[in-house]
């Protein structure tokens, strides 16, 4: 038999076949041995134990296109973080540093900005100058009022996408709009292993159509650059690009080198300051955490 892990529990690896069935497996001791661990979203095959109880071990992980350190899953086709456009405020620097690091990994992410129903359209229009030329698509929505939400499956239609955003943004609230029945079904699962519902968030994928997963995970609140070069980090600002040929070095950084083609188009608006201020204190960290090293 052949499935995908969409939960991980307490040593139980939750596989779900594709046919409506969903198996509680452990997995062989020969994953210990060879030091691996199966991740949410690995394609498996696994052997059944018990049919009536939906119990089974896994045997082999098949081979991944992909996986991810935070959060731990694999074979991810991209990342949909969604952030409010207020209450609470968006924050940035937090936003971009997600996009830095989900660039670093090779995975492409389409920004959600949700309650758009609460702000005034001049904001969400200086949301979309922000992000315009950052290389992402950007989307708006509000999961109250049903706005946006056609855009957003569009967009996750066929693929294992992991969802991500601080808390309080309405990340639960879309996941309930795409998945009605997604906390039946966690509370069944958890049933099944006599545990109650868990307290501690846990990575999971949840089934919102066919072949289409969203990749759940507990909001976060800070994230750290870190496995990155400073010299490498401008590299995750797209809109540089376009700029960085004509600065008077072939090796200028855009901080503080003269004839910076970069700083000219952020005093002339044509890449936005936001975006460079955040580049800036990014690489001022990656500076700071290099000379703790030596």
């Amino acid at each position: 038999m052949q499935g995908k892990i969409i939960k991980a529990v307490s040593g139980f690896y939750f596989v779900d076949t594709g046919n409506q069935e969903v198996y509680a497996c452990r997995a062989k001791g020969v994953f210990r041995h060879e030091k691996v661990t199966p991740l949410v979203g690995d394609n498996v095959e696994f052997e059944i134990t018990d049919r009536e109880a939906c119990e089974g071990n896994v045997t082999g992980i098949l081979e991944r296109k992909n996986s991810l350190i935070r959060p731990a899953t694999a074979n991810v086709d991209q990342a949909l973080v969604v952030f409010a456009a207020r209450q609470p405020d968006p924050n940035l620097n937090l936003l971009d540093r997600f996009l830095v690091m989900m660039k670093k990994q090779g995975i492409h992410t389409t920004i959600c900005f949700n309650k758009v129903d609460i702000v005034h359209k001049d904001e969400v229009a200086q949301l979309e100058s922000i992000y315009r030329l950052c290389g992402h698509d950007v989307l708006f929505a509000s999961v109250r009022e049903n706005e946006g939400i056609e855009k957003i499956k569009a967009v996750l239609a066929g693929k294992t996408t992991v969802l991500a955003g601080p808390s309080g943004v309405g990340k639960s609230s879309l996941i309930n709009l795409l998945a009605p029945d997604a906390n039946m079904e966690t509370g069944e699962l958890s049933q099944k292993i006599a545990r109650g519902k868990q307290t501690t968030r846990h990575t999971e994928l949840v089934n919102i159509a066919p072949y289409t997963y969203i990749c759940d995970t507990p909001g976060f609140t800070s994230l750290y650059v870190t496995d990155i070069d400073k010299e490498e980090l401008k590299s995750y600002f797209p809109e540089f690009d376009t700029y960085s040929c004509d600065c008077r070095f072939d090796s200028c950084r855009h901080i503080s080198e003269p004839g910076c083609a970069v700083k000219e188009a952020v005093e002339e608006g044509k890449i936005s300051r936001v975006r460079y201020d955040n580049y800036v204190l990014m690489f001022e960290e990656l500076q700071r955490q290099e000379k703790r090293k030596y």
